[in-house]
């Protein structure tokens, strides 16, 4: 299993998420082009110490990610997906999030019909649209590892 942030757009969710994966020993992908400089001190400051634990590749574009990776893409999106306590998971899928301001655009997104959403109360219930990314990250790969049976591991 593994993360993979589609064109990253804020330094403080990815150093976020990489202390995530950090904790579960999970490899993260980054896919450019990013909107930051991987020598961000926001990017640094929210990772923390914990850098050097962290299994970071970072991929010119999608099209280079694609074809270095295999496994099943599953991606997080709000519009019309499975809820994600709903999906199973595999060890070996790669778990897709896409920019913050905009998500994973369509042609990403038809790659694969695997679509995984968080339920949240809607925005007509007097809701939100969605979740921070480095939430949501955390939420669906939890959910991930808990539905592959990987979370003994960790004691």
């Amino acid at each position: 299993m593994l993360v993979a942030l589609y064109e990253p757009e804020i330094p403080p969710n990815t150093g976020n998420i990489a202390r995530l994966c950090a904790g579960f020993d999970i490899a993260l992908n980054l896919i450019g082009p990013l909107g930051f400089s991987l020598e961000s001190r926001y990017l640094k400051r929210a990772g923390l110490d914990y850098w050097p634990h962290v299994r970071m590749s970072v991929w010119r574009n999608f099209a280079d990610f694609l074809a270095a990776t295999s496994g099943r893409l599953v991606m997080a999106t709000t519009r019309g997906a499975t809820p994600v306590q709903e999906f199973r998971f595999s060890e070996t899928d790669v778990l897709l999030f896409g920019p913050e301001t905009r998500g994973l655009p369509a042609n990403v997104l038809g790659l694969s019909p695997c679509h995984v959403r968080i339920p949240v109360r809607s925005m007509a219930a007097g809701g939100v649209r969605s979740l921070n990314l480095s939430s949501a990250c955390a939420i669906i790969l939890y959910a991930a590892l808990a539905d592959c049976g990987l979370l003994g591991r960790f004691g």
